[in-house]
């Protein structure tokens, strides 16, 4: 697996362990799911943020008044034997593709935490105990045909409130952006098995602002659909952030005051998802 080294905001990493098989099995049975007739997906629809299984659109359509141009079937995915069962049935082959896939991404995204602790100095395990017992759930993303690409995105701009986002994008289509230096929009193409590693606004409170969350969107297009699967590890809701202890040792003041990501979640859910970040609200005083 490729080191995370620099301190980078966002990753292609290859050699990562997960067979290119199951990648192409989970883009094909995603798309073989968004491709099923509508009634068929409508019996999973639901616009209610906190449900732990649901199809909706957009982003959060009880507030947006302009909504994006996203179908998306959101699956919580830890512990796996509580929620499958509630999975999508149809495709047949759609919980075993999917639930491999999950056990997969979560090892390695046990592995990346180890690694980003030990860059910043810290015992391999530390950021991975502070998080506790990590929910984990995935978004798998449709973003159809648009007429009109340049009146709207898949998702605006947005940093992910989580602590690490692992996403297998489209291998044939482009649509994920990132901002660099606060005004240049680079465009992300995808590589030949390789998954986006994206550190989420977490690991920006813990590192005390030495990682730092990146901002980044999808884009639409008029000729081709698009896929992409984005794996969450979240902290347990009751995971106390702070910045660790040994990175403010020399008199640095702690960029943010301590939270709980249930207090985190709730106050990024309660914005617009384009809004200034969601961390500034909780800077030191």
């Amino acid at each position: 697996m490729k080191a995370l080294c620099e301190k980078p905001r966002i990753e292609n990493v290859t050699n990562h362990g997960i067979a290119e098989e199951l990648l192409e099995k989970v883009m094909a049975v995603a798309l073989e799911f968004f491709r099923l007739p509508p009634e068929e997906k409508e019996k999973l629809y639901s616009d209610e943020p906190s449900k732990k299984i649901r199809l909706s659109t957009s982003f959060n359509v009880r507030k947006e008044t302009v909504h994006n141009w996203r179908d998306y079937l959101r699956l919580h995915c830890h512990p796996l034997e509580e929620f499958v069962p509630e999975w999508p049935s149809n495709p047949a082959q759609f919980k075993e593709i999917m639930s491999t896939y999950c056990r997969e991404v979560r090892q390695l995204g046990l592995r990346l935490l180890g690694a980003i602790s030990v860059s910043l100095g810290l015992e391999e395990d530390y950021i991975e105990k502070v998080l506790g017992e990590q929910e984990q759930h995935m978004a798998v993303n449709y973003y159809p045909r648009c007429p009109e690409p340049d009146l709207t995105y898949g998702l605006p701009k947005h940093t992910d409130p989580n602590a690490l986002t692992i996403l297998l994008p489209d291998p044939h289509v482009a649509g994920l952006q990132v901002l660099r230096d606060g005004d240049q929009w680079i465009v992300v193409n995808p590589r030949p098995n390789a998954l986006v590693v994206n550190l989420g606004d977490q690991i920006q409170a813990l590192s005390n602002g030495t990682y730092k969350s990146v901002w980044h969107r999808a884009v639409v297009n008029a000729v081709q659909e698009r896929m992409s699967v984005a794996s969450f590890m979240c902290p347990c809701n009751s995971a106390v952030i702070s910045p660790a202890r040994k990175l403010v040792a020399d008199g640095d003041a702690p960029v943010y005051r301590s939270f709980t990501y249930d207090e985190y979640y709730k106050k990024f859910w309660s914005r617009n998802l384009d809004q200034e970040h969601c961390l500034e609200l909780f800077k030191g005083q």
